[in-house]
């Protein structure tokens, strides 16, 4: 891996990438990063030998350029940044519900830009990475996104047009999880379990049940139904669900995320 990458806005992902590539044999003299405060800057080269430069010397010397900032901070990082991007640069960026076309509208004419929606996962190398190229993008630079994203899990390619659906599926989907964590650890304290072993038999019982679906090749609704006996407690917990109307409640919270997605995207932010 000859090529040199610059992570800019190096925060809790863009330093999880970091450290995801350099496992994966990247060498830390080939990787540069930015970060807002000088003190950052020199943690993460302390930390993991890499140098530590400005955004325009990033621009100007990495083959890749990796913008891990906020959404918010992505127009004021561009204006810096055009006037030393040359057009044979590849833009990942790792913003949420900014379009790549927002980026070809900044950049030198022919900029290639990929787009990657990764989720909080990656601090723990169990990404779910969502790729998709802009209008001069390659299968070349979308395996290079690609090989820089599986150091921290697993990598999708999507078109940009599934995006927005990709945003509230995978990358909200931990906070639902967290969410459903918190309310059955909740119940448990109501059924008399103290919270701390609660909150440990929910946790196993959703890693197990992870690990099912992932390796089992099962439809989840087969899974389900191993557990589900006639007239027993986990068939009397589904009814409960469906009466509330859990399923149709968690259709309508997704279809809300991608709708926002689509806001951010559109700049009614």
């Amino acid at each position: 891996m000859t090529q040199k990458v610059a992570v800019l806005g190096t925060g809790k992902i863009g330093e999880a990438l970091l450290s995801g590539m350099i496992r994966g044999g990247w060498a830390p003299s080939d990787l540069l990063v930015t970060a807002r405060r000088p003190e950052r800057a020199t943690q993460l080269h302390e930390r993991y030998g890499v140098e530590a430069v400005s955004n325009a010397e990033a621009a100007k010397s990495a083959d890749t350029l990796i913008l891990t900032v906020k959404p918010q901070d992505m127009d004021s990082l561009l204006r810096e940044l055009a006037p030393h991007v040359p057009a044979d640069r590849l833009v990942i960026s790792g913003a949420a519900g900014i379009p790549t076309s927002y980026f070809e509208e900044r950049l030198a004419a022919g900029t290639p830009v990929v787009r990657v929606m990764t989720n909080t996962p990656a601090l723990v190398d169990e990404a779910m990475s969502v790729i998709s190229a802009g209008s001069h993008a390659n299968g070349a630079h979308l395996t290079r996104a690609e090989e820089i994203f599986s150091g921290v899990g697993k990598t999708l390619r999507v078109p940009e047009s599934q995006q927005d659906a990709c945003t509230a599926l995978s990358g909200s989907g931990p906070a639902y999880f967290y969410f459903l964590v918190e309310a059955m650890t909740d119940a448990g304290i109501l059924l008399g379990l103290p919270r701390d072993k609660a909150h440990d038999l929910i946790v196993q019982a959703a890693i197990g049940a992870a690990v099912m679906l992932r390796d089992s090749g099962e439809h989840p609704v087969k899974l389900r139904e191993n557990v589900t006996s006639p007239a027993g407690t986990t068939i009397n917990a589904i009814r409960e669900l469906e009466n509330h109307g859990v399923r149709a409640a968690l259709i309508a919270a997704l279809e809300a995320a991608r709708d926002r997605s689509r806001e951010l995207a559109s700049g009614n932010g």
